[in-house]
């Protein structure tokens, strides 16, 4: 392998046709692989199935998970999150089996009916506008787009999103009310947000006075070195910059346990959980305690998480290592033609590969029998203006199954980056 980027016309039409005839070879496999989105495969799951064991629905408090009652979640249950997400058990509210679910729900309470510092609903505005950190979670912006919200992409960093820009935002336009954030790994690039950023976000001044931190720890946990990482509790640095009601944090058990039947909680002020638990009485009676009990009981406390949480980095671990490898074997030599990220834990790794190619290199993975997440969906409205960054997921297929994948890819890479500069040299 040579740098495509200084290669000849004839030898950019020689290494197409080397690559055609490796990829005609994948092609003829059959291949069915899909690293479309972030899931548990089956051996992580088969962790937590003695959790499917437990009987005992009676809390600590006597009352039977069973029945009707509690609708801000079993005290016990309560404990557990609030030890996850660094409050009080007062500051939290333990729901059903999807943290996604809960962010829907608040974006619409606030789209409705407003939170405790609107001066009125959202939908009252003449517009009303949300900041996205790109390249970011595909289903947090399919939210805010459904409400009608203008998403206004924010350029990531290795650091966080890029603050000059948000604070421009925040201070200068009321009709921005809220900002996406995954700050612990963040979804695709794993990135952690720096103390200061998260201080910026706590500190910073705002034209809506009811700004609302959509804060998803969805992946706090899930550390995949040696390395605890630990960032400022954002609802700290809130309350100390007089901001007590800006964050609304979220964690859920989804990949920690069974993503399509764990537990979800969040953490707030005790005026917005007050304000957020009367809104909810209307809709429902109470959530899943039998779940909330099962949980407690099999994972415990946070120590309890994390020791459940190496065994899912034992099973993760080689195969990020397996992909970055590989990126590293057969992407490198070819020149500056494609990156990606080092993440120390989460479930993604950002590739970003020459502008112009990303949905080339989607498409010949798909004729190919591989599935990826689609090129542009960690962009609102799925539009990658450079359309050059693929979110690669490699924890659902098997170790060898990956091995091919992550080979396919490449091949795809190389391929689409040479017909991209066969196409420059032609113009």
């Amino acid at each position: 392998m040579a740098d495509y980027t200084r290669m000849s016309v004839e030898e950019l039409q020689a290494e197409q046709d080397l690559l055609r005839a490796e990829y005609q070879k994948f092609k003829n496999m059959g291949l069915s692989l899909n690293m479309d989105r972030g899931k548990p495969c089956p051996e992580q799951l088969d962790l937590s199935k003695e959790m499917l064991k437990m009987d005992n629905y009676i809390g600590e408090n006597g009352v039977d998970a069973r029945n009707y009652g509690l609708l801000e979640g079993m005290p016990e249950a309560r404990r557990f999150f609030a030890e996850l997400l660094g409050t009080t058990p007062e500051e939290v509210l333990v729901c059903g089996n999807s943290s996604l679910s809960m962010m829907y729900y608040l974006i619409d309470l606030g789209w409705r009916q407003g939170f405790v510092d609107s001066p009125r609903a959202w939908r009252h505005n003449n517009s009303i506008k949300f900041l996205c950190p790109v390249p970011g979670y595909d289903r947090h912006f399919r939210v805010t787009e459904y409400f009608g919200f203008q998403m206004i992409n924010i350029p990531m960093t290795p650091s966080g999103p890029d603050m000059d820009m948000v604070e421009e935002w925040v201070r200068s336009d009321e009709s921005v009310k809220g900002i996406w954030c995954v700050p612990v790994y963040s979804n695709p690039d794993g990135y952690v947000y720096s103390d200061e950023t998260v201080r910026r976000l706590a500190q910073m001044t705002t034209a809506a006075p009811d700004f609302k931190i959509f804060w998803d720890d969805a992946y706090v946990v899930h550390h995949l070195t040696d390395e605890q990482v630990e960032i400022p509790n954002i609802l700290d640095e809130c309350k100390v910059a007089g901001h007590p009601d800006r964050p609304l944090m979220f964690c859920s058990t989804s990949k920690i346990t069974y993503p399509g039947a764990g537990v979800a909680a969040m953490g707030a002020s005790l005026r917005n959980i007050h304000h957020i638990a009367k809104n909810m009485v209307p809709m429902i009676i109470s959530y899943d305690k039998m779940n909330q009990l099962r949980h407690v009981q099999f994972l415990k406390n946070k120590e309890g998480v994390l020791e459940h949480m190496k065994k899912h980095r034992a099973i993760l671990q080689p195969k990020f290592d397996l992909v970055k490898d590989t990126f590293k074997n057969e992407l490198e030599p070819c020149g500056k033609i494609a990156r990606w990220t080092n993440p120390k834990g989460g479930y993604f790794i950002s590739l970003y590969v020459m502008q112009g190619c990303a949905k080339r290199v989607a498409q010949l993975c798909s004729d190919c029998g591989l599935s990826l997440t689609g090129a542009g969906a960690s962009y609102p409205y799925g539009l990658d203006s450079r359309d050059s960054h693929l979110r690669i997921a490699p924890t659902y297929p098997k170790l060898d199954e990956l091995g091919t994948a992550a080979q396919l890819l490449c091949i795809c890479v190389r391929l689409a980056t040479v017909e991209k500069l066969l196409q420059r040299a032609e113009s």
